[in-house]
């Protein structure tokens, strides 16, 4: 009980320490692409912070999961690296002994982890596509800034604006550029006003001019008004279906299309990689007091990577129809557990190729011995 107690407390420290670490790295990593798109017009400005929460939430059973093999290999590590596991191995008790301490450790992360994949993971994604196509719907005078020229939904119409500080829905020095029907037209007016008629909203221009001119032709036409209305344009329409990462794990398993099945088969796989990753920290954790502590890390990652590579990788085989979902789940996962188990019985019988060997060797000379006495 004392030892249990001890390696647990221990693995909380290395794993809130790891967590705290890789959760900063990522979270600035979301800043920075999230502050990009904004820049770009695919997010709103306003809205960075909460599209950027709901990215760092998507990515939490990613970061727990890394977190968590980190934790334990490192807290290993260090006991192989202070012989502490010298002493638990003179007292008896083998290095599969260390399972138990370890899942019980790790069973509350595995369950955040699990029901981050299949619950929370499509749901904020849900919630930043939202927020994305709200921004993408909005009119066209939403999308002009005051001393920006910035282009309508459609794409046929250019607006200027130096928006009035004294009226909310007025504007002086507008400048608007379209393409409609064949025909290019500049206006200009020295203010301006936002009505709604209808279900429409017409920006009323007050003291100003119109070029018009047919495309291919020289001619030109030139009228001044004292009032003139055009309509603001449309919001775009948002196509209606919606991405399978997106989608409720119910949907997924209602509707087994190849791309569901490939998304299921990622969130299903980052529950079972969890646990799959306790067993290999176990059997993964040594050191070598001739290398450097870095370099069990950079196997670890290493590990990591490939794992979750593979996890990408299989899930884009299905939606294409190269690989089975049931098939795929067991290679992967099935796999890597046989492979890990395998590796820890290794180590804790410990199996050597040259024990082996002199093992047979002496087996058959214990035979020829008995042949003779024979």
């Amino acid at each position: 009980m004392l030892f249990q107690s001890s390696i647990r407390k221990e693995l909380a420290r290395s794993f809130g320490a790891t967590l705290v670490v890789l959760m900063t790295i990522v979270i600035t990593i979301i800043l920075i692409r999230t502050l990009g798109q904004a820049s770009r017009g695919s997010v709103n400005p306003q809205d960075v912070m909460m599209v950027m929460g709901y990215s760092a939430l998507g990515r939490l059973p990613i970061i727990l999961t890394l977190s968590l093999f980190v934790a334990m290999v490192s807290t290993l590590s260090r006991m192989y690296r202070d012989s502490e596991m010298v002493v638990w191995f003179v007292s008896g008790r083998g290095l599969a002994f260390f399972l138990v301490p370890l899942f019980r450790f790790a069973w509350p992360v595995l369950l955040v982890i699990t029901v981050m994949s299949v619950f929370v993971w499509p749901w904020s994604n849900q919630q930043a596509q939202d927020m994305k196509d709200r921004y993408e719907q909005r009119g066209d005078l939403e999308r002009v800034s005051p001393g920006q020229f910035q282009e309508s939904s459609s794409g046929n119409r250019v607006f200027f604006i130096d928006r009035d500080v004294t009226q909310e829905k007025a504007s002086n020095n507008v400048f608007i550029a379209s393409t409609e029907k064949g025909k290019n037209s500049v206006t200009t007016a020295s203010s301006g006003r936002i009505e709604t008629v209808g279900d429409a909203q017409m920006l009323l221009l007050d003291n100003g001019q119109r070029l018009e001119s047919e495309i291919g032709k020289s001619a030109l036409k030139i009228t001044e008004f004292a009032e003139y209305g055009s309509k603001a344009g449309d919001s775009p329409l948002i196509n209606g279906t919606t991405p399978e990462k997106s989608k409720s794990t119910r949907e997924l398993l209602r509707s087994p299309t190849p791309g569901n099945q490939g998304e299921l088969a990622w969130r299903l796989g980052m529950a079972l990689a969890a646990i799959n990753f306790v067993v290999i920290a176990l059997a993964l954790a040594s050191v070598n007091p001739r290398a450097g502590r870095s370099g069990n890390l950079i196997f670890v990652l290493f590990t990591f990577v490939v794992y979750h590579n593979l996890l990408n990788l299989g899930q884009s085989w299905i939606t294409v129809g190269v690989a089975n979902f049931a098939g795929f789940v067991l290679a992967l996962h099935g796999g890597a557990l046989l492979l890990a188990l395998g590796w820890l019985s290794k180590r804790h019988l410990n199996w050597t190729i040259k024990g082996a060997v002199s093992r047979q060797r002496k087996r058959q000379a214990d035979r020829q011995t008995g042949k003779v006495a024979a």
